[in-house]
């Protein structure tokens, strides 16, 4: 686990990455990485000398089970809500089932198991909300239907890609994993609909996380793309 920036925690769960964020009121999970981790995240909370208990919202940006992996678990032990956007929800809860994993996310899959369905506390809709105080939600379909990203109003901004995005080994922003995505072009578009905000870093499900002038690499993806 890395300080990516002031408060705001990487934990590298296998292939995946999720984010833990200090907040004044606890701890704030975005995503929860491959299922059967939970004690990977109860180590990681530990060295913020936290617990379980102290998580107080998980805040998804979409159904695949590499990211709500360990959802249910922490919501069962910690009481924390659980938001995520209505047109992944029904997939998240067990109401149906989402498309079958392809490549190493279907071994993965064989290796780990799916996630266990859960409850959802609060339906992300809309195009733009604010789930919790300081953050907002971005609904960016694409890579899921209802894939959303979060920007948080700290250290200049921070956004919280997914897999809208992902970071490259140079520093560079490109589009995320496209083999599983519901709809490619569209998962540009969303990442073209970033570059429109305003975010100093930039943090992803899969790739390094851009510190400092992260929204100019956004800005020059989507150029390159126009």
């Amino acid at each position: 686990m890395r300080e990516v920036v002031d408060g705001v925690f990487e934990l590298s769960l296998g292939f995946v990455n999720m984010h833990l964020v200090v907040t004044d009121d606890g701890v704030v999970l975005v995503d929860t990485g491959l299922p059967r981790n939970a004690k990977r995240i109860d180590r990681a909370l530990h060295g913020l000398r936290k617990q379980i208990g102290d998580v107080t919202a998980v805040l998804l940006t979409h159904h695949h089970f590499d990211h709500v992996g360990n959802v249910a678990d922490v919501r069962r032990r910690s009481g924390a809500r659980v938001f995520a956007h209505a047109a992944d929800a029904p997939v998240i809860t067990g109401g149906i089932t989402g498309p079958e994993p392809q490549g190493l996310a279907k071994l993965a899959t064989r290796l780990i198991g799916r996630a266990e369905p859960t409850k959802l506390d609060q339906l992300l809709t809309g195009e733009e909300s604010e789930p919790l105080p300081g953050f907002t939600a971005l609904h960016t379909p694409g890579h899921t239907r209802g894939h959303v990203s979060y920007v948080l109003d700290r250290s200049g901004g921070i956004l919280f890609a997914g897999d809208t995005a992902s970071g490259t080994r140079d520093g560079q922003v490109t589009l995320g994993p496209t083999q599983v995505s519901a709809d490619p072009a569209e998962q540009g578009r969303s990442l073209a609909k970033l570059a429109t905000y305003e975010f100093d870093h930039a943090v992803f499900g899969h790739g390094k996380a851009v510190t400092g002038g992260a929204v100019e690499r956004f800005r020059e993806y989507a150029g390159r793309q126009a």
